[in-house]
């Protein structure tokens, strides 16, 4: 990962809002209702959407990008469609989602996840990777979009990114019969997505492992537990990370910190004061990590008392991906420089919250209040780098 040893450089967490066409498109895909024609045509509106998302986040300014998750259902529950060893069945009793915040206030599941479709099939027999013709199609249409907009763009990328899903937000969605026990499921998933890791690196691009399991995995998948048996159960997900990646320089690769994205009370959410430890143990060496929205804004003081490793790279939300405010740069300034004077200006870069959609159908925030809010951000970094680099005050 690049450093910010210049200016704040400016990135997000990955998943971006998809054409409508397209969504519908991956929609009927999932729903398999997709007509023959219209199945011969989602190559090329993948493609045509990769190229479109690339030119808008240069258009904004943003240095690190991806190719905005255009191919994906859903940031996770792709992995349904290249791994084998998922099929159609029973969801074990007990392992259905439940959302512990929303769960408290009953009702506002059905409005704050609208829009939220995918299949979460059951793992029934032995995990292994397959989704190669998949994964390989994603990096090569992510690259001509780049190389073609390098051309012709005045601010050319300075480092792409592709996210992947980590071991146990898969085991978060995808319910599992076949392994013995949970720990068994999970070194599976991770030896299993080991291969999809390894090939994006290889391929020249910096790895965004999408982790919320670290964070959100406290009110879904392990609400019934007192906070020190969660921390052991963390303490394991970062195991699995480790191992998935202990191939890979951890320089490239980081890793995104989520509590679900989503808009509720998150009343729930784990404080990042009692797993930041777990955390930066992870082998990766950037954390992408919410630090915008009104539960967690408040939480840049934990690095006040936690001395973050040198090679450690921080990527704070500045803006919220669940809100329809559009930050003002100042703001957004005034939260990136917070962090500088705490772990140094080349160690933090400006990030989002989560994605703008981290499901093909699941938008939180409205497409165009997005991008806003995404210009917003390049603004207050470039605010921030006047105030950090030259001692400018900070202004409008």
């Amino acid at each position: 990962m690049k450093r910010s040893t210049e200016r704040v450089l400016t990135t997000h967490a990955g998943s971006l809002p998809r054409p409508p066409e397209l969504t519908d498109a991956i929609l009927s895909r999932e729903n398999k209702t997709l007509i023959k024609d219209a199945a011969a045509r989602l190559p090329a509106q993948i493609s045509a959407a990769v190229n479109g998302v690339v030119g808008l986040q240069l258009s904004c300014g943003l240095d690190m990008i991806s190719d905005g998750e255009m191919s994906k259902i859903g940031y996770a529950t792709y992995v349904k469609d290249r791994l084998s060893g998922f099929e159609e069945a029973e969801v074990p009793e007990g392992g259905g989602l439940s959302i512990a915040d929303l769960d408290d206030y009953p009702g506002m599941a059905e409005s704050s996840l609208a829009g939220l479709t995918t299949a979460t099939p059951t793992c029934t027999g032995p995990v292994s990777y397959t989704g190669y013709d998949e994964l390989h199609t994603d990096m090569a249409t992510f690259r001509a979009a780049i190389a073609e907009h390098n051309q012709h763009e005045g601010h050319a990328a300075v480092e792409p990114f592709l996210t992947a899903a980590s071991p146990g937000v898969i085991a978060l969605y995808l319910p599992n019969t076949y392994y013995p026990n949970g720990d068994d499921y999970l070194f599976a998933l991770a030896e299993a997505m080991r291969a999809e890791y390894e090939a994006i690196v290889a391929a020249g691009f910096v790895l965004q492992i999408d982790a919320p399991d670290l964070a959100m995995g406290r009110h879904i998948l392990y609400a019934h537990l007192p906070l020190p048996h969660f921390q052991e159960r963390a303490e394991v997900h970062v195991e699995a990370i480790n191992h998935a990646v202990r191939d890979i320089d951890p320089e490239q690769v980081r890793v995104h910190l989520c509590y679900g994205n989503y808009q509720g009370p998150h009343h729930r959410d784990v404080e990042l004061r009692d797993i930041i430890d777990i955390i930066l143990r992870l082998r990766p060496n950037g954390l992408v990590f919410e630090a915008a929205n009104q539960r967690h804004a408040h939480e840049w003081k934990v690095f006040e008392q936690v001395r973050v490793p040198d090679e450690k790279l921080l990527v704070p939300g500045v803006i919220d991906t669940s809100s329809n405010y559009i930050e003002h740069p100042e703001l957004i300034a005034e939260r990136i420089t917070r962090y500088a004077s705490l772990v140094g200006r080349e160690r933090v870069l400006a990030g989002t919250d989560c994605g703008f959609a981290s499901f093909a159908s699941f938008l939180a925030v409205s497409p165009q209040l997005a991008w806003a809010k995404l210009a917003s951000l390049v603004h207050g970094a470039e605010l921030a780098s006047a105030q950090l680099w030259r001692g400018a005050t900070v202004l409008p």
